[in-house]
């Protein structure tokens, strides 16, 4: 019979766990929002919505940080087996991977004040929509994949890189025309090309979770070799 005392310590671990994996969903909300607001002034051509996007990026960082010493602590002191020992070591990265979003948030976000200082009104092209659009789905599902242990839907977001990575070479065609008709178009072009190719790092680091939702489901490393 399992003893009070062993009980009590593996309520304290499924709640330790559970309260590791709302800070996951937390920070992937926190991490989708900014690339959200990040685009958003990008097409208003808002500076106050990218500062606030700048600003916030510092919470992303602390839950990194209260991830990783959950999950160490949890590590240290539970001494998990099997698919336990595989979640506390990927929530690591994956939170690793979360904060690096949040940087690429910023990185659109700084592109937009640079362009509202530039003052040209270069249309974006709208493919940069889409690939948000679709970087951030991926995101929210590559999460949602971890979190559940969800093997068929990690692998479904590791499908789903291929059409943003089209996107981003549809807009280098689209900017580089734009940069052909004038010498005017290529700052603010440079600075849009910068925008995809951060919305495309996204998608890659959405790609790292769902890869790794996949080995923490199935123990089967995908990465590098994506079976069809």
């Amino acid at each position: 019979m399992t003893s009070p005392r062993l009980s009590a310590g593996n309520r304290h671990f499924h709640e330790e766990m559970a309260e590791l994996k709302q800070r996951l969903v937390d920070m992937s909300s926190l991490a989708e929002r900014l690339v959200d607001q990040s685009i958003k002034s990008l097409l208003e051509h808002d500076r106050d919505v990218a500062e606030e996007v700048i600003v916030s990026d510092k919470r992303i960082n602390t839950l990194e940080v209260e991830v990783e010493q959950r999950a160490i602590r949890l590590l240290a002191l539970q001494q998990p087996l099997a698919r336990d020992l595989r979640f506390l070591v990927g929530a690591i990265k994956v939170s690793s991977d979360i904060e690096r979003v949040g940087d690429h948030a910023v990185n659109i976000a700084e592109s937009a004040v640079r362009l509202v200082d530039y003052g040209g009104r270069l249309t974006p092209a709208p493919e940069i929509e889409d690939m948000a659009r679709r970087s951030r789905l991926m995101l929210s599902q590559a999460i949602d994949a971890f979190i559940r242990a969800d093997g068929a839907l990690g692998r479904e977001v590791c499908k789903a890189d291929d059409a943003v990575d089209a996107l981003h070479d549809s807009v280098f065609r689209s900017l580089l025309t734009h940069m052909m008709e004038s010498a005017r178009n290529i700052t603010p072009s440079l600075e849009l090309l910068l925008v995809s190719r951060n919305l495309e790092r996204v998608a890659d680091l959405a790609t790292n979770i769902g890869e790794d939702a996949v080995y923490l489901a199935e123990g089967k490393q995908i990465k590098h070799h994506f079976e069809d």
